[in-house]
């Protein structure tokens, strides 16, 4: 299955192209979203790094690898892309199923919450699975609200090096009875 378009109240969450480089390139050269991130992102930021990730990343859908990859981009806006998220339903969740990331002009309203929200959906409904697992550096307070706001729920602790220097990380669970109850939608 293909990423699909998924429309929300104020955004429009599309598949990720070529064409998006740029505009990740500059929200995304940034140590204020980068410290959160696990080392194997590269620091400092080349300046092709976000044409390199683009490639990488559409190869592996090309080559059929279930991945689905979403540029958050403004409903009535140029078309920019504002952040990204990932989803890898059936990776081992050992380091998360899904991450995401915002460029800071869009921190503190409430859009990575209402993305994600979109994304639960589509991971229960459509997909139909049973749980999936996210994590989050333990400073990122931020991410931390938005997992606890789309019904995640902290199972521990897992290893993992930031660029920030941390070197743990919080790993959740989100469950699909848990999900589907709290958004009052009947299993199938």
């Amino acid at each position: 299955m293909q990423t699909p378009v998924i429309d929300t109240e104020r955004l429009i969450l599309r598949p990720l192209a070529l064409s998006d480089a740029p505009a990740i390139q500059r929200h995304f050269d940034n140590w204020n979203i980068i410290r959160h991130l696990a080392a194997v992102v590269p620091w400092p930021y080349p300046a092709d790094g976000a044409e390199t990730f683009v490639r990488q990343q559409l190869e592996k859908v090309s080559a059929g690898e279930e991945i689905y990859l979403w540029v958050l981009v403004p409903r009535g806006g140029d078309g920019e892309a504002i952040g990204i998220i990932h989803f890898r339903p059936r990776a081992d969740g050992r380091k998360g199923n899904r991450g995401f990331w915002l460029a800071e002009p869009y921190w503190n309203r409430g859009l990575m919450t209402e993305a994600i929200t979109a994304v639960n959906d589509f991971a229960f409904r459509t997909l139909g699975l049973d749980h999936f697992f996210v994590c989050n550096a333990v400073s990122n307070a931020a991410s931390r609200r938005v997992k606890r706001k789309t019904g995640a729920e902290f199972v521990g602790f897992i290893e993992l090096a930031h660029h920030g220097g941390e070197s743990k990380s919080e790993k959740w669970i989100v469950r699909r009875e848990s999900w589907l109850r709290a958004r009052q939608i009947e299993p199938d």
